[in-house]
Formats: C-alpha cells, structure tokens, sequence
C-alpha cells in the first residue's frame, strides 16, 4: 500500500480520476497495489460465482475488483473491495454506501502482525459502515475463507478446502466451494 500524497484532502473526483485500485482512508488516497495473479484470479472467481448468483436468483448487484463505494465514516471515505454484493440497482461510477459483502482477498503483502491489525481495522470500519459480512480470502498459504459478520465481528467462522462458504445474512442463498479459488490440476 502506498499514500498518493496530495497537497490538501482527497476527494471522491481524487478517487474517480486515478487509473488504479484506491480508497480515501485519512483525507488520504490509499494506492492499493498490484495483487499478484493468484490473488487476483481467487477474486475473479467469487465475482463470477457472485454474478451467477445475481443473473440466476437476483436480489443483489454483484461487483467485481474497481468497485468503488462511498461511505462516511470519521476516518474513511471509500472502500474497493476485491468482489462484493450490494443491494440497490446497477450504477455508473461509485455506490453510495457500504457493500453488504465485501471479499478482501490476502496479497503477498497481507501477512504478519502488522498486516493483521490492518485487516481488523478495515473490517471493523466495514461494520461501522454498515457491511453484514467480510471475507478474509487466503489462497496463498492457509488456503481458506474467513467469514466475519457483523453480529459477532470477532469470531469467523472458517472454511477450509473441501468446504463450502456462504455469506449469510449478504447474499442468502449463495455458497461458494473453497476449491473452486485454486486451478484444476
């Protein structure tokens, strides 16, 4: 993660005008950074499965990595989760309010305690927010999925390979299978 460093306090056209994946954390533009393929395609194929869900059942806009929403929290102004479902219709540009999911999706650069703390954080604003559930998605060395809610923000419930996910109270009805982060073969 970087800071775009600006003279005065970003704003949500700040946001707009860049070209990457960002977030206003601070008055500041937080430079997200380049996944990593895995990671990436891990994100990819929830949004697939999360658009599948919307295109068969409904009920739900599923989002996939660039989507940016607007929030208004004391220390945060945006969230661009990896994948997410929000409920409302279909826009251009921004939603305004938090994801109902949001699947953050651990980069080579998510691990140790600092990283951590920072998850937490982040996940703790999502709740503030209004977000029902967080995905902590780790397909580079646990190889799981940590459901977080936020009626109990504290306590995941983990799913491992061989396992099937679901995002309950976000997208009712829709389960994801931990194996289907990792390529066949």
């Amino acid at each position: 993660m970087k800071i775009l460093k600006l003279p005065r306090p970003a704003t949500v056209q700040d946001l707009l005008d860049l070209d990457e994946k960002a977030e206003i954390v601070n008055g500041q533009i937080v430079l997200m950074g380049k996944p990593g393929v895995r990671p990436a395609r891990a994100a990819a194929r929830i949004w697939k499965s999360l658009e599948q869900h919307e295109l068969t059942i409904g009920g739900g806009v599923s989002v996939p990595e660039g989507g940016d929403f607007l929030v208004q929290l004391p220390n945060r102004e945006s969230f661009s989760p990896d994948a997410s479902w929000y409920y409302g219709a279909e826009v251009d540009g921004p939603v305004d309010g938090p994801p109902a999911l949001a699947v953050e999706v651990r980069s080579p650069g998510d691990y140790g305690l600092r990283a951590e703390r920072n998850m937490a954080a982040k996940r703790a604003e999502y709740f503030a927010a209004g977000t029902q559930v967080v995905w902590d998605v780790d397909c580079l060395r646990e190889q799981l999925i940590r459901v977080y809610r936020a009626d109990d923000p504290e306590t995941p419930t983990v799913y491992h390979r061989g396992e099937i996910a679901e995002a309950e109270p976000a997208v009712p009805g829709w389960r994801f299978p931990v194996d289907a982060l990792f390529p066949r073969g």
